[in-house]
């Protein structure tokens, strides 16, 4: 039956039509996103000759805005236009900017601009596909959770598609009909949502089902263009990026302990957790952001190409992460219905963490496993993004439950936005770390010294990480106790 009341629980083991139109948009669009991630910082150094210093800071600011515009698209889907319009506005804006990428070739300035209008396109899109389908189900309907797991699947294969056949792409055709693949995947997730689009026509935001007056439009489309521009302007000005991103750290910290103030009692103590586990996931999508990075470059100079006689591309590792992620998930999903009641989410993330730590402090050991050349085994990269995407599912993959259990329901919103705010923040501090990589530029003269280098900073990152991971598992009980109060 359907929910008619707030007990009211709709139980069914299948799911609406509507989900596998959903999966499939989310699907096709990350496939154009992470297609992009993939390859960026490589072209960036060998096809633009920029340094891996200046490909490092690019590409943490372009990330930085692709979470920073977020809330914005969020925002438009909920109050201005609806989802739906909003999924289909943000599909246009993300193919004309992977379009300037694939003309752009030498052109500096398109490839600023291309980045620039993906940046605004990806913030439109991106919070919508899920608001979307939570309106296709009742608000206690029990296959939400399956909903979400298969959605999230779908973010999986997309990324690892594009992760593995681009670079792939590269190679064998070049730079510009690689960027055009993301092109692709955005014109099929547009000609699937508008064929299939009766399968949603019953589901969306309210602004979904009202008429929008042409002037809104029209606002809507010159506010995009500001926002393409302004992104633009922060793209070349990496200084006002990073003051801007400590002004917003500072903003969502001044909010948070106003709130707190105002406060009583358990959701005052409460609102300090989230807090504090916010900033821990902070800390995690930091690392998270060396996959696109230093990790890609580690691969690049000093990891073995060939896995069970299989030549393979250095950035085609990167792929490695949603296929563990898929492996580990269903596993995850098990330990957690025998286990997971003795693991709160304050256990969750720091366990999390010592995951993590463990995956930089193997990569700092497999030097000492090193041939003569400083290469080393492939098999040491694919046991450190194993590890660091069990972290990943024990922190980024909770994080918005860890939002809706911990806040009161008037701050929600603010929060949610909050969260991917703090990941556009460690997105670009990634950047930062990942630089302490590439000082050896200029010196560099064989690949043992480039592992030497990455040893020790992969070195340092698992020690500081674990040192955190100790410090947040020992005030877990006291997180646990206020969080259950």
């Amino acid at each position: 039956m359907i929910e008619k009341k707030d007990n009211t629980i709709y139980k069914s083991s299948k799911q609406p039509s509507s989900l596998y139109l959903i999966f499939s948009i989310e699907l096709w669009e990350r496939f154009g996103f992470y297609g992009l991630q993939g390859i960026l910082t490589i072209y960036l150094t060998k096809h633009l000759n920029m340094s891996e210093t200046q490909s490092f800071e690019l590409f943490s600011s372009f990330t930085a805005l692709v979470y920073g515009f977020v809330s914005l698209g969020g925002w438009l889907g909920d109050k201005i236009l609806g989802s739906k319009r909003v999924i289909i506005f943000g599909i246009l804006v993300l193919t004309i900017g992977y379009l300037f990428l694939a003309l752009s070739k030498n052109n500096i300035n398109l490839l600023y601009l291309g980045l620039s209008t993906v940046s605004v396109g990806n913030g439109l899109f991106k919070a919508n596909p899920s608001a979307l389908l939570s309106s296709c189900y009742q608000e206690n309907d029990e296959r939400l959770d399956s909903a979400f797991t298969i959605y999230y699947m779908a973010i999986n294969i997309g990324s690892f598609l594009s992760m593995f056949i681009v670079p792939l792409i590269v190679k064998h055709f070049g730079w510009n009909i690689a960027f055009s693949m993301s092109v692709v995947g955005l014109l099929i997730t547009m000609l699937n949502f508008i064929l299939c689009k009766n399968l949603v026509k019953d589901f969306g935001s309210k602004p979904d089902f009202k008429k929008i007056d042409i002037k809104v439009y029209v606002y809507v489309v010159i506010g995009t263009i500001f926002m393409i521009a302004f992104s633009n302007w922060l793209l070349k000005n990496f200084l006002v990026t990073k003051v801007t991103l400590i002004l917003i750290y500072l903003f969502i910290t001044a909010f948070f302990t106003k709130e707190m103030i105002c406060l009583k009692g358990n959701n005052k103590k409460k609102m300090i957790v989230a807090f504090i586990l916010m900033n821990e996931a902070m800390i995690f999508f930091v690392l998270y952001g060396q996959m696109p990075t230093s990790l890609n470059f580690f691969a690049e100079h000093n990891v073995e190409r060939k896995i069970f006689g299989i030549s393979l591309e250095p950035a085609q590792y990167q792929a490695l992460n949603p296929m563990w992620i898929m492996l580990i998930s269903p596993l995850l999903s098990i330990f957690y219905r025998k286990f997971g009641s003795k693991f709160s989410i304050p256990y969750k993330f720091s366990i999390g963490m010592v995951f993590c730590s463990v995956s930089f402090l193997l990569l700092s050991l497999s030097s000492r496993f090193s041939s003569e050349n400083g290469i080393v085994s492939p098999y040491w990269l694919i046991m450190s993004y194993g590890l660091q995407s069990v972290g990943e599912l024990m922190i980024s993959g909770l994080g918005l439950s860890m939002i809706a259990k911990l806040i009161p329901r008037n701050l929600i919103g603010f929060v949610m936005g909050s969260w991917f705010l703090t990941s556009s923040i460690a997105a670009f501090l990634s950047g930062h770390l990942a630089s302490m990589t590439t000082f050896h530029e200029e010196k560099l003269f064989n690949q043992l010294d480039s592992l030497y280098i990455y040893s020790s900073v992969f070195m340092k990152i698992g020690i500081v990480t674990a040192i955190i991971s100790v410090i947040m598992l020992i005030i877990s009980p006291v997180l646990n106790k206020i969080a259950n109060s």
